[in-house]
């Protein structure tokens, strides 16, 4: 699915001009949380006061997926998301790698659900009150079974709803990343969700600055053609959100070593 936000760019951004969000609005794209309902809590305070000490005539708020697993609290970081109203930014919400694995374990898909488990997924289960250690001794449609009786069907419908890209004047908001050399409009959602290389390490001008989580770095991870945003918040208790405003790019996160990191 593609979220189309105010405007589109032309297919190529000349690689002289300085990239730019529209005019008269703010972007707050937010990394990836992976059940750090603590850091959540923290990041969307900053973006509050933020705004309020520099108002804004439009603000939008793009999760860039991955809010569950690793971390102790998806089922806190689900239910505070899929309730957020009367928030000064409009939500968005793309669909990572770990959301897609975990609806296609719910969705019983065979030899999927011991790797989520390892992948992450004991700490989603558990966060649900689903002890992992005897999901590990049972079968995948059990698994499958015990998981969806344990989650609310409005979480998982709040996941299914998720986009895959988000288009923010000359920048693209993805998961991932992109698959280099192809036209936006034909990029395959597996690479939007699971790609590494050859995006990361390609310095191609892409026709758009790319917005993305996904890949662990210390620190953003800020280039001309691509800005990581992804800084590890589950084990390092820094969740980042890229601010972009017009031509200024400025980043949010939390302190780092909050209670809870793993």
């Amino acid at each position: 699915m593609v979220l189309n936000l105010f405007r589109r760019v032309s297919a190529s951004i000349a690689t002289k001009r300085k990239a730019s969000g529209p005019v008269g609005k703010r972007l707050y794209a937010v990394g990836d949380i992976h059940g750090r309902l603590d850091l959540l809590d923290q990041l969307l305070d900053l973006i509050r006061e933020d705004i309020r000490q520099r108002p804004v005539e439009t603000a939008v708020l793009v999760f860039l997926g991955d809010l569950i697993d690793r971390g102790p609290d998806s089922a806190g970081v689900i239910e505070r998301l899929s309730g957020l109203r009367d928030f000064p930014a409009k939500a968005l919400f793309l669909l990572g790698n770990h959301e897609e694995f975990f609806l296609r374990v719910l969705n019983g898909e065979d030899g999927l659900v011991y790797d989520w488990l390892g992948f992450g997924g004991d700490a989603c289960a558990e966060s649900y009150g689903v002890s992992s250690a005897p999901l590990k001794a049972m079968d995948e449609h059990r698994i499958a079974e015990v998981l969806a009786a344990a989650i609310p069907p409005a979480h998982i419908e709040f996941l299914k709803s998720f986009g895959d890209t988000v288009r923010f004047g000359d920048y693209l908001l993805v998961h991932a990343g992109i698959r280099p050399g192809i036209p936006i409009e034909e990029q395959q959602p597996h690479d939007l969700r699971w790609i590494r290389q050859p995006f990361l390490s390609d310095g191609h001008d892409h026709g758009c600055v790319v917005i993305h989580g996904h890949t662990v770095s210390d620190g953003v991870d800020h280039r001309p053609n691509r800005i990581g945003i992804d800084t590890g918040a589950y084990r390092t208790g820094i969740l980042t959100a890229a601010v972009v405003e017009e031509t200024d790019v400025r980043f949010l996160a939390t302190a780092g070593n909050a209670p809870g990191c793993s």
